[in-house]
């Protein structure tokens, strides 16, 4: 076999495992990386590395591998456009965290949002009390949206941050 194909073949396969891991363990975490996750990144790829180039330690092996992920992740992505079922299958949906002043501790839990970081997110978009939450969603991207009720409320974007603890979720 030609050891480029090889090596395009093998990049494919490795970033195709890389979707379905980050589906499987939580691609959530990686809206705000901690030195763990950075950590846990940089051992993958070097994991990875010889899986996608083989003994081909060549710089035309490397950027041939590079080369194949560049264009694997952009048919992925338009295949994900056209495809419902692969798009639902791969990417996560938004969660409901507070509705009408309610808060859903469940959604919190399982999300691992404390509630250290859902009140910094109120903070952010301007709001106090979790009564004065209209909605409030976790979206796909790891941020936290909030609506409320007032109408003079600004647009802002709240990022997740993974603190070094996670607290308990108190009201």
């Amino acid at each position: 076999m030609n050891p480029y194909l090889d090596i395009i073949i093998r990049s494919v396969s490795v970033y195709l495992f890389m979707i379905v891991a980050l589906r499987i363990f939580g691609k959530k975490e990686l809206s705000q990386l901690n030195t763990a996750d950075v950590i846990l990144i940089l051992l993958i790829s070097n994991a990875v590395q010889n899986a996608m180039v083989g003994n081909n330690t060549s710089l035309l092996g490397g950027v041939v591998a590079a080369f194949a992920l560049f264009v694997i992740n952009i048919i992925f992505k338009k295949v994900m456009l056209k495809s419902k079922f692969i798009k639902n299958l791969v990417q996560d949906k938004p969660e409901i965290l507070i509705h009408n002043g309610k808060v859903d501790f469940k959604a919190l839990a399982k999300l691992g949002i404390t509630s250290d970081e859902l009140q910094e997110a109120m903070r952010e978009h301007g709001v106090e009390h979790y009564k004065e939450v209209k909605l409030s969603m976790f979206e796909i991207d790891g941020s936290i949206s909030i609506i409320s009720g007032d109408k003079d409320l600004k647009q802002t974007h709240h990022k997740r941050k993974i603190h070094k603890t996670l607290g308990t979720i108190n009201n």
